[in-house]
């Protein structure tokens, strides 16, 4: 049976009209959505008439159902954490010019120790540690330069002679930086039967990274990493027992998630603890770190506090996603020139946050097909008409079109205004591929259909976000837009494909379990499970490796000198994934706020700073609170109001 709804409107005569409100008139809420400023839209002439005496119009809309009661699905998700006084209440100290002339001063001197720095071990591991405190994108000339002559360089090779350590690192490095170095450089710890040899944590640590920089057929470093993984595990287990907790929480974060999928940012905050306790630290990298790190906390904080979204609040069934949308703008592009990147990210995830949950839980299946029957038909059109939705949506969906349409049409007018660029043709078709994506998930939980692995991830790929995620940060992101770059985004081939695939398993991986209990889809790991007989854990297990093998092709992709995409382009499609990574590698750090914490948005002391460690949400929301109360306290430190004061 079929739901028809009817609408009842009325004509209210008001003195004021509040954005995001379910009841006024879609004008106004067209041009208020988000707080974005676009034309009116069309709208019946009685409104008009009143419009023209200068009298704000109030629609109230109600959707009645005949004689039926839906029943509707659940999340249960809890209300944010992160409330709207907290995040205006945050401020620093370091949005202050003093920081930033005293940084540009410790570039200065950092640049004169790297000229300074000519052995090169020393010089490989100063860029390391440059990249791992967050720094190297001040200096990507001098790397460059470095590797450039280590690469060419390399007939003297006795400073890695039978130093697994030194040759990982250098492995590793070039690789990173798109040099062909051949495995080969590890024939040299192998015994007569093939086995690596090294008792040397150091060195099978390092080599443990290097192995995720392997590409597909490479025997010696699938066995590198086969051999490391054994070994960490052991260390990690004997160290935990003999309490030695630093190298066991080294070994467990380096089996957890390598460097290579890292969210750099998220990664200096961890590290910038961990150099400051070294022997050998260079005090001026320690200093500038941390400098670094508070003044861009700084910066994140007052972006943050500008991007006023308001749907999580007006639709109470979905997740208000505020702060997590944030840090996944973050991740991907976290350099301060990105501002208005991070913003439009920032509204695009929570966006698709609330429209996933509307197909995943909330939405009847008649509702679900009268959406993308909208979209197409409005996205599908040269000339947008909005008459269509607001005829026939419900309610609910009437304020998640309208902000879908304000967005676009907002990122469209800006980034034709800066670069003289039209878009809207490529970013209608990423939304409506993704939205239309949701709707087979929603067909095959209706029908009770559970697809094979294949078939999953194949539209997988699509619902999760990252081809229509990766669109909107390069046409946000770039200062110059390529048609030959375009095209190929917009084909979802070789390095989308792949990227948004191992993006899909890793929600999965964090998400899946809830997901199935409130009732949703099966996922990659059930559909593994379903065609092998599997148990979940070795379906889970079967999953990790799948990434593995599809980051060795990521690996290629990024190496090869023919690509249609810019290294800068390359990386934010990169940083999606690695920030998926740190979402969900401890359950759903997006939508369930008992998981990873996102203390890098906030400023707080040292002490009340709790990273990477998971928490219930009384327990954080306590910290918060204690954090709130410490960020209205002075300091008479070097660097007051920061997290390295």
């Amino acid at each position: 049976m079929r739901i028809f709804a009817k609408y009842n409107c009325k004509l209210a005569y008001t003195t004021s009209v509040y954005p995001m409100s379910s009841c006024i008139n879609p004008s106004t809420l067209a041009t208020s959505v988000n707080g974005f400023k676009c034309l009116p839209l069309p709208t019946n002439r009685a409104a008009i008439r009143i419009m023209a005496k200068n009298k704000p119009v109030q629609c109230l809309v109600s959707a009645k159902y005949d004689n039926l009661t839906v029943d509707r699905r659940s999340a249960n998700y809890q209300p944010s954490i992160w409330d709207h006084d907290f995040l205006q209440s945050l401020n620093s100290n370091y949005t202050d010019e003093t920081y930033k002339r005293r940084a540009e001063e410790l570039k200065g001197k950092v640049m004169t120790t790297i000229k300074d720095v000519t052995e090169p071990l020393d010089q490989l591991e100063l860029i390391d540690n440059l990249q791992r405190l967050g720094l190297a994108y001040h200096f990507e000339t001098e790397i460059r330069n470095i590797l450039h002559n280590n690469y060419n360089n390399n007939k003297d090779y006795n400073w890695r002679k039978e130093n697994l350590y030194a040759t990982s690192l250098e492995f590793r490095l070039l690789r990173q930086h798109g040099y062909p170095v051949s495995q080969d450089v590890f024939n040299g710890f192998k015994d007569d039967k093939g086995g690596f040899i090294c008792n040397d944590f150091k060195g099978i640590i390092s080599l443990h990274e290097a192995s995720y920089y392997s590409l597909e057929g490479e025997s010696i470093m699938e066995e590198a990493w086969q051999f490391t993984s054994k070994h960490l595990k052991e260390v990690m287990i004997s160290k935990s027992k003999q309490g030695d907790v630093f190298v066991a929480e080294q070994t467990k974060r380096a089996l957890e998630l390598p460097l290579l999928w890292k969210v750099p940012m998220l990664e200096a905050r961890w590290f910038i603890d961990v150099y400051e306790k070294r022997e050998d630290k260079n005090h001026l990298l320690l200093e500038l770190a941390k400098l670094e790190f508070n003044v861009l906390q700084a910066i994140y904080q007052e972006e943050l506090k500008d991007v006023v979204i308001g749907l999580g609040e007006k639709l109470s069934f979905a997740r208000d996603s505020l702060v997590a949308s944030f840090v996944w703008s973050l991740g991907i592009v976290f350099e301060p020139q990105f501002a208005y990147c991070r913003r439009i990210l920032t509204i695009t995830f929570a966006l698709i946050s609330v429209i996933d949950d509307i197909y995943d839980a909330y939405g009847t299946l008649d509702e679900l097909e009268l959406f993308v029957d909208a979209v197409e038909r409005v996205f599908g059109k040269l000339m947008w008409g909005i008459n269509y939705a607001l005829n026939h949506l419900p309610d609910y969906m009437k304020i998640c079109f309208l902000a879908l349409y304000n967005l676009v049409n907002e990122f469209t007018y800006y980034v034709l205004k800066q670069w003289d660029f039209d878009i809207l043709r490529s970013i209608k078709n990423a939304w409506l591929r993704n939205i239309q994506a949701y709707l087979v998930e929603a067909k095959w939980y209706h029908g009770e259909n559970t697809p094979t692995q294949g078939e999953f991830l194949e539209n997988g790929l699509l619902s999760i976000g990252g081809p229509m995620v990766t669109m909107t940060a390069y046409l946000s992101g770039t200062n110059r837009i390529i048609e030959k770059e375009l095209e190929f985004l917009e084909s979802n081939q070789d390095i989308i494909h792949w990227s948004f695939k191992i993006l899909r398993l890793q929600d999965d991986l964090g998400t899946s379990s809830d997901e199935i209990q409130r009732g949703d889809v099966p996922k990659s790991i059930q559909c593994y499970m379903h065609e092998t007989g599997a148990s979940e854990e070795v379906a889970r297990e079967h999953i990790k490796d799948m990434m593995r093998q599809m980051w060795k092709k990521l690996n290629a992709y990024r190496a090869d000198k023919n690509s249609p995409l810019s290294q800068t382009t390359v990386e934010f499609i990169l940083n999606v994934v690695r920030v998926s990574h740190f979402m969900y590698l401890h359950g759903d750090g997006h939508g369930a706020q008992n998981q990873e914490t996102m203390d890098v948005v906030f400023v707080g002391k040292e002490q009340y700073i709790v990273s990477w460690q998971a928490c219930n949400i009384q327990e954080y929301s306590g910290l918060l609170s204690s954090m709130h109360n410490a960020s209205k306290q002075t300091s008479a430190s070097l660097y007051p109001g920061g997290v390295f004061a």
